[in-house]
């Protein structure tokens, strides 16, 4: 089973980023879109409870099927830090994956990777300690500026960050919908993570990973709530 460090502190968890940032590996292009299997990972919190319940659906990129999903709930474990959420999701998400029977050749994160202000979001760091493809397609923009992308359906525009450097790119999923935000975690090329983006979200403005991720554990933590259990669980 994979798994992660819990920091004692604020303080050691940057310093954990700082050490990890050095692995992830930018210079892959990664799995060809519309090929293989990807899984989409999503999170949903009870802080009253302190619960987090976690899923892992995999599609066939093809087909956009789903193929096996599971789902993980435990306690949180770290604090609300800004820039450090990964803390907080990465145990949980870790054990939906790891209760998977398939492997995905990419996974897709509600959430940034490269585009972060340590340059270290959720889907660098997933993808380190897992060491598979990984990218992340965000609902909303983080700390970075960009231009309006054009109103058509594949239209995209750079997400810059102070440096002036590209960290990710505001995509156009749909026709006259706000864009997505994509950002490279590990062993996948931008220009690759957007076309992943884009294949994923055929109708919707979210790629289906994410929809189906965010529906089933949302259902978990419900079903934790309501039975006060702990745990993970898989089901083709």
């Amino acid at each position: 089973m994979t798994s992660v460090h819990t920091p004692a502190d604020e303080a050691e968890a940057r310093a954990v980023q700082d050490e990890l940032r050095s692995r992830v590996v930018f210079d892959e292009p990664g799995p060809p879109p519309g090929q293989g299997l990807v899984a989409g990972v999503d999170v949903a919190y009870d802080d009253e409870r302190d619960l987090v319940a976690a899923a892992a659906v995999v599609l066939d990129a093809a087909t956009l099927d789903v193929v096996e999903q599971a789902t993980a709930v435990g306690r949180v474990s770290f604090p609300y830090v800004p820039g450090l959420l990964a803390f907080r999701e990465l145990p949980t998400v870790l054990a939906a994956l790891d209760a998977l029977t398939v492997t995905p050749d990419l996974v897709v994160c509600d959430g940034y990777g490269l585009a972060h202000p340590r340059r270290f979001g959720l889907a660098c760091h997933l993808g380190v300690v897992t060491g598979r493809p990984v990218m992340g397609v965000a609902k909303n923009p983080f700390t970075f500026t960009c231009a309006e992308p054009g109103p058509a359906r594949g239209d995209a525009s750079a997400l810059v960050a102070e440096d002036g450097s590209e960290v990710g790119r505001a995509l156009r999923t749909q026709d006259g919908i706000k864009p997505v935000y994509v950002s490279v975690g590990h062993r996948i090329s931008l220009d690759n993570a957007c076309a992943h983006a884009l294949a994923l979200s055929p109708r919707f403005r979210i790629p289906e990973t994410t929809r189906h991720a965010d529906a089933l554990c949302r259902r978990a933590l419900r079903a934790a709530v309501g039975h006060g259990a702990s745990g993970t669980s898989s089901q083709p």
